[in-house]
């Protein structure tokens, strides 16, 4: 078994002192770095304490060895839901003729359409293809590290302005921004 403990602490945005002060007993970050490399066996104790501390369910933690792939089974068309004859592999979204840069937004607040808990997943696109962007939620990078997420409303030469999702929001206006991800797809526990 793999473990995915760094892949879910990083997702969260948490350090590892942040993991090991939420374990209860607390821990070191040493230990928490240890169980996440593999380098200290991850007992069941570790699982139930550490996924209580990262706020997810224990089985989350751990992948098997075999990354199997989604299968697609099943369609839902106009006379209802039909299988299909053989299993297929899900893809994920990809650009037309060549492979796509994808990048994920993790929703941790409602905002507009948006609730707490959904993933956006967006296709990364230069400047050339900005323009059909417009009318599309798109992540733009901002200096310093920052991102602005939400409508693309205009494009005026080098500047785009962004709408934020939810109620009362200002736009933000971005000057050259060196690429732009483009929503693709929405996942959401139901």
């Amino acid at each position: 078994m793999i473990n995915r403990i760094r892949d879910i602490r990083r997702q969260k945005g948490m350090t590892l002192a942040d993991v090991a002060a939420r374990c209860q007993p607390p821990t070191t970050a040493q230990t928490i770095g240890r169980l996440e490399t593999g380098m200290r066996s991850l007992s069941l104790a570790w699982m139930n304490r550490i996924a209580a501390a990262l706020g997810v369910d224990p089985q989350l933690l751990v992948r098997a060895q075999s990354n199997t792939a989604p299968a697609l089974i099943a369609r839902l068309g106009i006379n209802g839901t039909e299988p299909l004859s053989q299993p297929v592999e899900a893809l994920f979204p990809v650009v037309p003729g060549g492979e796509a840069t994808l990048v994920v937004i993790a929703v941790e607040t409602s905002a507009g359409e948006y609730r707490t808990g959904d993933q956006i997943w967006l296709r990364q696109v230069g400047p050339d293809d900005f323009p059909r962007a417009l009318n599309r939620d798109v992540l733009a990078p901002r200096p310093g590290g920052r991102f602005a997420f939400g409508r693309m409303i205009d494009r005026d030469g080098e500047r785009i302005a962004v709408l934020p999702p939810g109620i009362g929001q200002r736009q933000v206006v971005i000057d050259r921004p060196a690429w732009l991800g483009v929503a693709e797809m929405l996942v959401r526990r139901l």
